[in-house]
Formats: C-alpha cells, sequence, structure tokens
C-alpha cells in the first residue's frame, strides 16, 4: 500500500526503493503485478500442477464426490500425496465448485411459518447407535420418537426398540401422556408406517390411531423436511447432550427416566414471543392442549425374547416365568397398550404363559406356581446320584484300572499281603514283664 501510495505522489522507482529499504527491482515487480503481498515463490515447482486438470475435471462431473474416493483414483495415476495434502490442494485451490442443483436446499429462501398455541405437534425418529448391551436392543440400535409443540417448542421422547408400525403407535401414546393432552394437526416426515410408499394415503390402522384421537395428520411434501424445524432442533440437542453422555449402566428404564427429566429441563430455555422474551413453560401454558380420549387406542406390541435357564424372561425391567420346556429357547410377547397383562407365546404362536404386569423397572420376578413346581421335578430329575467329585480330590486307581494295566504290561496282578500283628503285641508284653 505504501509503494503504490508513494508512486500516486510522482515519486520515482529509485526514491521509493531508498524510503522503503528494498531493492529497486523488488519495487517494479510490486508496481506492475508480478508479485503479490503475503505470496511467495516457490523454490521448486509444486507437483501438484500436473493433477490440477483431473481434479478440477472430476469435481466438476460430481461436486460431492469425497476427498478420499478421489486420492483411490490419483494414486493409481502417479500422485504420492497423502489425503491431507489432497484436501489442503483442494480447498487452497478452490477447486470444489458449488453444487447448483442442491443449492436451493440450503440456501433457498424460507418462510415463516406461524404456529398458533396448539395448533400443530411434530414427531419424528431418531436413531441412536450403540445403546448399552444391558438393554438387549436386537439391532444394536435404539430409537427415540421425539414429540414437539410447534407454537412452545416443549418436547418429550420416548425409547424404542423399533420403529415398526405397533412400536410407533406405542411411543406416540407415551409421549402424548408425557406432552399433556393433543393438538389439532400432526406433522410427519413421509414414513412407510404413516404413509402408503408412493402415495399420501395414510396407512390403514395410522388412520384409524388418528380418528381415534380426532387429529389431522400433515406429512411434509417430497424433499421439505424443514417445515418441521422445531422437532429437528429437538432431535439435535436430545443426541448431543443427552445420548452422547448416557452412562452403559444405566437400564432402560432408567434411562427413560433421565431422557423425561432432561426434555422437562429443556423448558425453561429461553424463547422469544410477540410481547419479549419468555420460557419454553410460559409458552406452554397458552398451548390449550385437547385431552386425551378417555380410552387407549387397541394396539399389541410383540418383542421377542430368549428365556434364560431358569425359564424367565426380560419385559420392561422385570422378570416372568415361563414353562421350563421352553428355558433358552425363543418366545414371542404380546402386551395390548394400556393392559394390565402379558401374554407369553412359542415361536409357532402358541400362548403358552400370562402374567398380570408389574410396575415397570422394579426389577421383581413374577413367577407361575404351576412353572416352579415342574422347574423344581425337572431340576430333581436331571441331577446325577450321589455328590459331584471335588476339584482337588484325590482318587487313586481302582482294582479295575490296576487289573487292566497288568494285562497291557504282561506282569502278574498285585496283590495286597495281610500281616498280623498279633506277634507283635505278645512281644512287647513279655518286653513290659521283664522289666
Amino acid at each position: 500500500m505504501d509503494i503504490h501510495a508513494l508512486r500516486r505522489q510522482g515519486m520515482t522507482i529509485t526514491e521509493i526503493a531508498r524510503r522503503t529499504g528494498h531493492d529497486r527491482k523488488t519495487i517494479r515487480a510490486y508496481l506492475s503485478g508480478r508479485r503479490s503481498p503475503g505470496v511467495r515463490r516457490r523454490a521448486a515447482p509444486d507437483v501438484f500442477d500436473v493433477f490440477v486438470g483431473y481434479v478440477t475435471a472430476r469435481l466438476v462431473e460430481d461436486p460431492h464426490l469425497w476427498v478420499i474416493t478421489l486420492l483411490d483414483e490419483l494414486v493409481p495415476l502417479g500422485f504420492t500425496g497423502s489425503y491431507q495434502t489432497l484436501t489442503r490442494q483442494i480447498r487452497d485451490r478452490g477447486l470444489r465448485p458449488a453444487c447448483v442443483a442442491c443449492a436451493h436446499v440450503t440456501e433457498r429462501p424460507n418462510a415463516i411459518i406461524e404456529h398458533p398455541p396448539g395448533d400443530e405437534t411434530q414427531f419424528d425418529w431418531v436413531e441412536m447407535p450403540d445403546p448399552p448391551a444391558g438393554w438387549g436392543f436386537p439391532a444394536k440400535k435404539a430409537y427415540v420418537l421425539v414429540g414437539s409443540l410447534a407454537h412452545s417448542g416443549v418436547w418429550r421422547a420416548v425409547i424404542s426398540p423399533s420403529m415398526d408400525l405397533p412400536h410407533l403407535l406405542a411411543a406416540l401414546s407415551t409421549v402424548l401422556v408425557l406432552l399433556g393432552g393433543v393438538t389439532r394437526d400432526w406433522r410427519f416426515d413421509r414414513m412407510a408406517t404413516v404413509l402408503r410408499p408412493g402415495t399420501s394415503d395414510l396407512t390403514p390402522m395410522f388412520a384409524a390411531f388418528a380418528k381415534h384421537h380426532a387429529v389431522s395428520v400433515i406429512a411434509c411434501r417430497p424433499r421439505s423436511g424443514n417445515r418441521k424445524g422445531v422437532v429437528e432442533k429437538n432431535n439435535h440437542t436430545a443426541a448431543q447432550r443427552w445420548w452422547r453422555t448416557l452412562p452403559d449402566a444405566l437400564t432402560l428404564e432408567q434411562a427413560q427416566a433421565g431422557l423425561n427429566a432432561f426434555a422437562a429441563r429443556q423448558d425453561q430455555r429461553a424463547r422469544e414471543d410477540a410481547t419479549g422474551k419468555t420460557t419454553a413453560a410460559v409458552m406452554f401454558q397458552n398451548e390449550n392442549l385437547r385431552p386425551l380420549p378417555p380410552a387407549v387406542f387397541p394396539v399389541v406390541v410383540t418383542e421377542e425374547r430368549t428365556a434364560t435357564r431358569q425359564a424367565l424372561i426380560d419385559w420392561r425391567g422385570n422378570r416372568y416365568s415361563v414353562p421350563p420346556e421352553l428355558a433358552a429357547a425363543r418366545v414371542i410377547v404380546h402386551q395390548r397398550l394400556g393392559a394390565d397383562t402379558i401374554d407369553i407365546a412359542t415361536a409357532s404362536g402358541t400362548v403358552i404363559a400370562r402374567h398380570k404386569v408389574a410396575e415397570p423397572g422394579l426389577g421383581v420376578t413374577i413367577r407361575d406356581t404351576g412353572h416352579v413346581t415342574a422347574l423344581e421335578a425337572i431340576a430333581l430329575a436331571a441331577a446325577p446320584p450321589g455328590r459331584p467329585h471335588r476339584r482337588k480330590e484325590r482318587i487313586p486307581p481302582g482294582t479295575a484300572a490296576l487289573r487292566a494295566a497288568a494285562a497291557l504290561t504282561g506282569t502278574t496282578e498285585p496283590t495286597s499281603t495281610v500281616i498280623s500283628l498279633a506277634a507283635y503285641e505278645q512281644a512287647a508284653k513279655n518286653r513290659n514283664t521283664l522289666r
């Protein structure tokens, strides 16, 4: 800047060089534009120059191409740099173009959607990887259904082992109880359990569930998921602030209680309304939710379990007995939503046990008297006679083993010699008499 300012004042290159303390060739190079401030001339040619054409062409063809995939293509062409070198070259040279086809997703104008009190509840699943092993989830994944009130932002969530339709309806019923009522509309993604694939029609069972609660179901248009931004943000909060630090030692019921407490604490977060700054809890008071139906929607939740060797299965934090013939076997547990009993069936569907459900998470064991009696009979019948061998017990070779050894070696069978001690006893008496 000083060099160009002095030049505009009419000074010669020699005068500018004398004032700034630089060589005249340096001053002349900056004034002519052959050199730029902060850019040093490389001592050796850049080896990446020969790959610029290929990288540019590939990124123009596919703006979303992973750099590691591009590296796999460049290595056979002679590129010896690392992944970090390639990413730095692409970034510094600006080789990756903006994708015009995807720009409208994040850069398009977004309309502000008004959400009056009690108008809409937004629902969405969040897939949580690597749940604690003690939960026994078959897919090694946990699914959390989050329900958010669009006006106040108050949300509640339920942990589920599956996203199928019965578990969706069961989780929805629990979320509605936690929220304390029903809004006029429900908003969902275009999930297959809500809409028939390829259509905008509700599935029959979900349509009956919505009719039971007297609500209207709104499905987001394709590629327009940002219409339910309230629940999306709460999904992110649940994943990063609750799930990320969840201890492994918690049971499923303890984790659900912790999730309920965490969501309740979020009600105190700051919000803004027409009157100024407020909180989600204050805005929730204006929701005016409609009460839940007096009867629970009749949906049956089905899950597989493996019975233990004691003929017990785990269900909602408690243990229930099955006939001893099914010990260590796979069984199917059925529970009607809202019912106080569970049915346990074989893989073929035959119901073999029915128990009254205990409060979830109590850790109690409920056994049927007939199951206990049958299990004891089978256990006693299978027990071997006599006592079991001890680990450090001494058991020398017996008579049969010694005979077999003698037959193998060709020696005579050892016999035991019995020595009478009467003579020794008489000698001892005589000895005492002599004394």
